[in-house]
């Protein structure tokens, strides 16, 4: 009984113990739940983006130096929502269900003056202070109809746009600045989506082809904290949003045609290359080079090299076979009968050669063998 006793009182001393730590604790702040930053920029949906999540979603690594990136490729993709990749970039045209699409979350951003936009200039990239573009412009610039928003002053502007104003269905591609990195501490090629363009596709006053009219640049930086919370579906087969606009992008899921490559020249593929046949063929190398750069990195197995020369042989064999069927293909009864004289004289010749040497090895050998003997 009195163990028993014993027993409660020491596990209550603990609990009280414990009790008095934790309020000790939370009285002078060490236990604490960490807040959401009240500055922090918030969206629309009630999506919080605080500077550590932007520094997580940041590119831009200060461990990777200049000597690590040995190697970088940068390529210019246009992206067609017609295909069936490229859908979710399209759908939904309207907000359904918290979900929409890409221009609508771009152009929420930049009327909210939430993140940066920069000129669309041919052929050149420059994502500098000096080449920003101000939201109001670009409003103006593709008429689209908007007003001042509430606290909106001259350095932070800011606008409403109505949802029936956003030109979502003349946004009918884009165009999407890769840079294919090799970084050597990884041994790795990894493709990094560096900057997006909404490309309008508007037809003029005459009717005819709706032309294309690049709006501007986002970095790609600045919109992945938004895109991670914004989920898509991109199988028809599974409705579920198991991905993300962020995931669309880092994992490749699109469909781009290279349309450009940073060159000295500074010219365009169609500039390079005129005959359409001519363009096609030059990008698939493009992209076939990309693709087996990182193959090359690596020593291939023993496996890998039996199955490749196993390949070669088969084909050699192949290409000696149809030979010899072309050349011994029989049109006439002569010519079999030639062919088989002349394969029984060959056999004969290649007897006759090799009768001499075997008698030639035999005296040889029957020499040295006396030679041993009498040694």
């Amino acid at each position: 009984m009195n163990r028993i006793i014993k027993t409660a009182l020491a596990a209550t001393a603990i609990i009280c113990c414990s009790a008095m730590s934790f309020a000790q604790d939370d009285s002078n702040g060490v236990v604490r739940r960490r807040t959401a930053d009240r500055n922090a920029p918030k969206q629309q949906d009630g999506t919080v983006v605080t500077e550590r999540m932007q520094s997580f979603f940041s590119n831009d690594d200060s461990s990777i130096t200049d000597a690590d990136k040995q190697w970088m490729r940068v390529i210019y993709r246009s992206l067609d929502v017609d295909k069936d990749k490229n859908g979710p970039l399209y759908f939904p045209e309207e907000p359904i269900d918290g979900q929409e699409n890409l221009f609508r979350i771009i152009m929420r951003l930049l009327a909210a003056n939430t993140i940066p936009a920069y000129e669309y200039l041919d052929g050149r990239e420059i994502f500098t202070e000096q080449y920003r573009i101000k939201t109001r412009d670009v409003l103006d610039r593709f008429y689209i109809p908007y007003t001042e928003a509430k606290g909106s002053t001259e350095k932070n502007p800011r606008f409403t746009i109505d949802e029936n104003d956003v030109p979502t269905n003349e946004v009918l591609s884009y165009y999407i600045v890769e840079r294919w990195e090799y970084d050597t501490r990884n041994n790795r090629l990894n493709p990094i989506v560096e900057a997006i363009c909404p490309v309008l596709h508007r037809a003029g006053d005459f009717g005819g082809d709706a032309l294309k009219y690049p709006m501007f640049w986002v970095k790609f930086t600045d919109l992945r904290p938004y895109l991670a919370a914004q989920t898509i579906f991109v199988d028809d087969d599974n409705n579920l949003p198991t991905c993300t606009y962020d995931d669309f992008f880092t994992l490749t899921m699109y469909d781009g045609d290279i349309y450009k490559t940073r060159n000295l020249k500074n010219k365009s593929m169609v500039q390079l290359y005129s005959d359409p046949d001519d363009l096609k063929r030059a990008q698939d190398s493009i992209q076939s080079r990309l693709d087996d750069f990182e193959k090359k990195l690596w020593v291939p197995s023993r496996e890998e090299v039996i199955a490749a020369r196993e390949a070669r042989e088969a084909l050699e064999a192949g290409r000696d076979s149809s030979a010899v069927v072309e050349k011994s293909t029989p049109k006439t009864s002569r010519t079999r009968a030639t062919s088989r004289s002349t394969k029984s004289s060959t056999k004969t010749k290649e007897v006759k050669a090799k009768t001499p040497k075997q008698s030639s090895q035999s005296s040889n050998s029957g020499a040295t063998r006396s030679v041993r003997r009498r040694k």
